[in-house]
């Protein structure tokens, strides 16, 4: 990802700006529309960078500013999904909410997002990562009534998902991450398929690839779910052996604040670990030694040179000023172990 010992990044979103859309809220309408929409998002865009950039994050993503919802602003672009026609479904077995529906076979016309990856790419020097919905989360977020068969649309979405993979890295981009919280829910699916599926949307790039599995976003629902979990939550047992048989080179998860047992990390040795070292469901900032001590916590089970500190999860839901605080904070903690494990062995 980069030459530079424990680099950090973002998982996926940041809050937008409140004039381009409400704040705090998920799915949020655009307060614009035709070309100013389009120049806003630019702006907030660049915005995002800069605010990476001075606040000391390593690999600078677009932080979701030109979308509104990480899985659903890349199937509304598709073909054979009809916007209109929307059901009610059960969301990884935890909420309702209102989804299109699947009406023919589905198909990408043109690519979704090379341009603004591109533009991206123009704003720093920096290495950039662009985040993908998974397959088997983007059949989760839908209405199935012509295949009708999750493994049948799950296979659909990971040749469409590597076109698309294949014009990003293209357009420059370094990391291609791919979002599979339904990793952590639906276990016999992913064992079954779920896996083979993400490494076909994965398959033949030189980009560097990502699978990020969490718990979700700081919202009721999924913190009301958490609490279900009891003292330890070791979904990660079931999709991490697999993992790390498999093609994808790193794995992001979540931790800080977690009941995740730190030692399930020995699960994907070898492969590099984008650590959750931000608890994005509290508005509390972090403090550099709180991150500093989650990261020390994983190093017994990752080596140094494949650690990259970053947050549990996205932070649109959040106050803008909270995201940007913790994004300095795994800065400044990420700087503090990086310092001792570079320092010199005394004699």
């Amino acid at each position: 990802m980069t030459s530079a010992l424990l680099p950090t990044a973002l998982v996926g979103s940041l809050p937008k700006p409140a004039w381009l859309a409400r704040p705090e809220v998920l799915w949020a309408p655009w307060e614009l529309d035709g070309a100013e929409l389009v120049e806003g998002k630019h702006d907030a865009l660049r915005a995002a960078v800069h605010e990476q950039e001075r606040r000391g994050i390593d690999i600078v993503s677009d932080g979701e500013q030109t979308r509104q919802h990480f899985v659903t602003t890349f199937i509304e672009h598709l073909d054979g999904v009809d916007f209109e026609n929307r059901e009610t479904v059960r969301i990884r077995n935890r909420y309702d909410a209102s989804v299109p529906t699947v009406v023919g076979a589905v198909s990408r016309r043109q690519p979704v997002f090379v341009q603004d990856a591109a533009f991206l790419r123009a704003q720093t020097d920096r290495p950039i990562k662009w985040a993908l919905p998974g397959p088997m989360t983007m059949i989760d977020t839908l209405s199935d009534r012509h295949y009708r068969s999750r493994e049948k649309l799950a296979w659909e979405f990971a040749a469409i998902l590597n076109q698309e993979a294949r014009e990003l890295e293209a357009a420059g981009v370094d990391i291609i991450q791919f979002d599979e919280p339904a990793f952590n829910v639906f276990f016999d699916e992913m064992k079954d398929w779920g896996v083979a599926a993400l490494e076909r949307a994965a398959e033949g790039l030189r980009a560097e690839t990502v699978v990020h599995i969490c718990y979700g976003y700081g919202i009721k629902a999924n913190n009301d779910w958490k609490a279900t979990l009891g003292s330890e939550w070791r979904q990660y047992e079931e999709s991490f052996p697999l993992l790390q048989r498999s093609t994808i080179d790193a794995v992001s998860l979540e931790s800080h604040h977690s009941h995740v047992p730190i030692d399930l990390i020995e699960l994907i040795r070898g492969k590099k670990v984008m650590l959750g070292a931000i608890d994005v469901s509290t508005e509390t900032i972090e403090t550099p030694e709180e991150v500093a001590e989650t990261l020390r916590r994983a190093l017994q089970f990752v080596d140094a040179d494949k650690l990259i500190p970053s947050t549990n999860c996205g932070m649109a839901p959040l106050p803008r000023r909270v995201a940007l605080e913790k994004m300095s904070a795994l800065s400044a903690g990420a700087a503090l172990v990086r310092d001792e494990v570079s320092a010199p062995a005394l004699v």
